[in-house]
């Protein structure tokens, strides 16, 4: 059964669209990570200022594996190489697929201060409906 991960980043109110933005830039990154099964990131329209990064796995462990891979590390800005041992995922995003809280920079850039102002990772699964 599929696992859902859900990375909740409260953003200042004038940062959404960069939070955006960064993600843009990093679309893709994390399509061909074993397991990976899908993402979206939710912008909020009732004046939250929480945003979504919705992630959806085919166990616990492929999304441990990308949380401790070399790729969550560059999407996080972490040293090349360096993955999440230790760290709570952010934008991971769960990312989580990339800069939301944590702040990398662009491909071979230079790490970007962070957007977000706090995040916290959720974990779900799909309620058996009995259908």
């Amino acid at each position: 059964m599929s696992i859902v991960k859900i990375n909740a980043i409260t953003v200042p109110a004038d940062s959404g669209d960069e939070l955006a933005r960064r993600f843009a830039a990093r679309a893709g990154a994390v399509d061909g990570q074993p397991g990976f099964e899908g993402f979206e990131l939710l912008q909020p329209t009732d004046g939250r200022s929480v945003w979504l990064v919705v992630t959806r796995w085919a166990d616990e462990e492929s999304f441990e594996a990308w949380k401790n891979s070399a790729s969550f590390g560059r999407g996080h800005g972490r040293p090349e190489g360096a993955g999440a041992e230790g760290a709570v995922a952010e934008g991971g995003g769960a990312g989580a697929q990339g800069a939301g809280a944590e702040g990398a920079g662009a491909e071979g850039g230079e790490r970007q201060r962070p957007v977000g102002m706090s995040a916290e990772l959720w974990s779900f699964v799909p309620a058996d409906l009995g259908r």
